[in-house]
């Protein structure tokens, strides 16, 4: 039988051939703070113990995650200098624990810590018109939500240093050549393609799909949350600087930042 229940923002189901569905529910651009990871971290728990076998990770409206809400155009409480990454960083590592694998349906954008989310998950499923940024210096930041640990392991050292570095968009179609994306879809609705992935999981002895993933990512949680703590440091450094003031405001601006290097 069916099961579905709300955490905050997220809604998770699972159906009965075990395929479950966590739902981030902030549209249209899906920003997070502390209490959503959090609530998703909730909802992954329950549906461990409702019976599910895997996880779609998607999220309603226009694009999947835009990250941190820098700018406060969402009117969302924003992330930053006021110690609210602490706790956004310590529910993140409850995703990394998680027990059971997932599949993210990725619309639209998948940005900065949207772009991080996207990267706790097992496998991500695009569409065409999908866009992945890892955007942080384009901010005057450091990135963060673990991807010093996940982005080099997924797509490899060069194409990490290349997203980092830049901050520049890349398509649905790029991120499935690189192998940011395992499948590219072209269906009016992403999750479909996710389901079908998922249920092919689902259909596995789910015993021995827990232990493989056990055993493949055994550690990963520690090393993100070594990692996080290094993010964190270097976020705060730079959070004070004249250059993340210009990011944020170019952003909000719609413009290209002019930054100083102070």
């Amino acid at each position: 039988m069916s099961a579905a229940k709300e955490f905050g923002d997220v809604t998770a189901s699972v159906a009965d051939d075990h395929v479950a569905t966590a739902e981030i529910r902030r549209p249209p651009d899906n920003f997070f703070d502390a209490a959503l990871i959090g609530s998703l971290a909730d909802a992954y728990e329950w549906l461990d113990q409702a019976g599910a076998r895997a996880i779609v990770l998607c999220s309603q409206g226009k694009h999947f995650c835009a990250g941190a809400d820098f700018t406060g155009r969402s009117g969302a409480s924003r992330t930053g200098a006021d110690g609210g990454a602490i706790e956004l960083y310590d529910q993140a590592i409850r995703l990394f624990e998680a027990r059971l694998p997932v599949v993210a349906a990725v619309q639209g954008a998948a940005v900065g810590g949207g772009l991080g989310l996207a990267c706790t998950a097992d496998f991500r499923v695009a569409s065409s018109q999908a866009r992945f940024s890892a955007n942080f210096a384009r901010l005057g930041l450091h990135h963060g939500f673990g991807l010093t640990v996940t982005l080099p392991a997924i797509v490899g050292q060069q194409r990490a240093f290349d997203m980092l570095f830049t901050g520049r968009r890349v398509t649905g179609e790029e991120a499935f050549l690189i192998g940011l994306a395992d499948t590219l879809s072209d269906a009016p609705d992403v999750r479909s393609a996710a389901s079908e992935r998922a249920q092919a999981i689902a259909a596995s002895a789910p015993l021995a799909v827990r232990a493989i993933r056990g055993t493949m990512r055994a550690g990963l949680a520690d090393r993100v949350r070594q990692a996080t703590r290094t993010e964190l440091a270097e976020q705060q450094r730079l959070w004070p600087t004249a250059d993340f003031a210009e990011g944020v405001r170019a952003t909000a601006e719609r413009r290209p930042p002019r930054f100083v290097g102070r």
